[in-house]
């Protein structure tokens, strides 16, 4: 793997790749932009603002540089502050990782446009890998969130690129990567915000792995397989170590990431969409309602189905309940959604409660290899109806095209800079690979 990592080349890049991974980076933009007005992103930038240090890097919307660790943390708490950032079918979120290391470490170095894509590619091609070989499933029933279990590897492939390291030093990375992977499930209970800081924590572990290794420092090179101690053991117990290098090279797993049309768990996306289909289709009143029955995955019931309570924004998000509740009864589910006078409505919490989940065989088998799910509508005069959908909107089945992922990316954007500058960055994204450096797209940013 790190062999493959060093001798990766933007010539390697197939047009799709760089395509998506050019829309995953202004996807990211628009969420971190809009991460950057929000509290729980503004509690860890204090701290890094505390902190301070040498001034390698920007924190977006802040006017503050500082060491590029540090920054790395702040942008991907700010990526993932919302769960508007993409996603990937190996159940993590890979941009709100792999570019906060990548750019924090590439502005440092003063590194091009093309060598920051290709770093890009590295960091998702790694972190995507080291999920589908660990058995994402697997691993989130024994509670682990795994954008921040995988994403330290990521970080550490996409930082290591642009530090110039060669095979044995990216493998101490990776292994010093490894050796720091965190983040566990248990903020569903409350609705606390650790998940937010899962992203940005591995992305600063991963720029600290790649710096170590740049300076000579030793990693464990055997963190995946070791019998004692390796990640794959110690965080699965149905893994396939092939999978991480299966196809390296041709197929390149960036092109298979998700960008969200609605700010909530991406296993909940199938039955929104299915969901606000239905509604338009029959338009039913939310009083005839007896039941809606959500058909899915065992993984989506331990994720997603426990009892709604309005308890914060992230509550809802990943709330199988709430989701498709309101997806009934507003027909959209964007930002709106979740603030504060929605989650406690005494309408929506009524409907909620009408939401059942029903394990599926069929959706269980396929998961999350696909995110499907089946819903099904039961009225108090004994009708019903259903629709099952297999790709939800924004997948690479059912993709959002380029005009609506610059729509969102705008509509993010507003809530932290003006028309001008949003042009303008743009315009840097979409000659990203022509920059000699990545200065003037930051200085946009800061």
């Amino acid at each position: 793997m790190a062999q493959f990592l060093v001798k990766l080349k933007f010539e390697d890049l197939p047009p799709r790749c760089r395509q998506q991974i050019k829309a995953a980076f202004l996807d990211s933009l628009g969420c971190g932009l809009f991460g950057s007005t929000l509290e729980w992103s503004r509690k860890v930038n204090s701290l890094i603002k505390e902190m301070g240090g040498k001034e390698e890097s920007t924190l977006w919307a802040n006017h503050f540089r500082g060491p590029a660790a540090n920054v790395a943390l702040g942008l991907g708490t700010m990526i993932h502050s919302f769960d508007f950032d993409d996603y990937h079918n190996a159940k993590l979120h890979p941009g709100a990782v792999v570019i906060p290391a990548a750019l924090t470490v590439a502005e440092r170095e003063g590194s091009s446009g093309r060598a920051f894509l290709t770093a890009l590619v590295a960091g998702y091609e790694t972190m995507i890998r080291v999920s589908l070989a660990t058995g994402p499933a697997a691993s989130r029933k024994q509670g682990w969130h795994l954008t921040g279990t995988c994403g330290t590897f990521g970080a550490a492939a996409a930082a290591g690129r642009l530090l110039h390291l060669n095979a044995d030093g990216m493998a101490s990375a990776l292994g010093m990567a490894g050796t720091q992977s965190a983040g566990l499930w248990a903020f569903t209970a409350d609705g606390s915000e650790s998940k937010r800081f899962h992203p940005g924590r591995a992305a600063q572990s991963g720029v600290i792995a790649a710096l170590l290794a740049k300076g000579g420092y030793r990693g464990p090179t055997q963190i995946l397989e070791a019998k004692d101690g390796g990640f794959c053991q110690a965080t699965s117990d149905s893994f396939h170590l092939e999978r991480l290098t299966e196809g390296l090279g041709k197929k390149f797993t960036a092109e298979d990431v998700a960008l969200k049309p609605y700010p909530c768990c991406g296993s909940l996306h199938s039955t929104i969409d299915a969901m606000r289909e239905l509604g338009q289709r029959y338009r039913p009143n939310p009083k005839d309602v007896e039941r809606i029955r959500v058909h899915n995955s065992e993984v989506v019931q331990l994720q997603c189905g426990f009892e709604y309570q309005p308890l914060s924004p992230l509550q809802a998000q990943m709330s199988l309940q709430y989701c498709t509740a309101i997806s009934l009864l507003d027909g959209r589910v964007l930002l709106d959604q979740f603030k504060e006078e929605r989650l406690s409505d005494p309408q929506v919490i009524d409907l909620a409660h009408r939401v059942e989940f029903v394990l599926d065989p069929e959706i269980n088998a396929v998961y999350p290899e696909k995110f499907a799910s089946k819903v099904e509508v039961v009225l108090k005069d004994g009708r019903s109806y259903w629709l099952r959908k297999d790709f939800p909107k924004g997948s690479p089945e059912n993709p959002m095209n380029g005009e609506e992922v610059e729509e969102k990316f705008k509509n993010l954007a507003r809530t932290a800079k003006g028309e001008p500058a949003i042009s303008a960055i743009l315009e840097h994204q979409r000659g990203l690979e022509e920059l000699p450096d990545l200065s003037s797209m930051v200085a946009l940013l800061s």
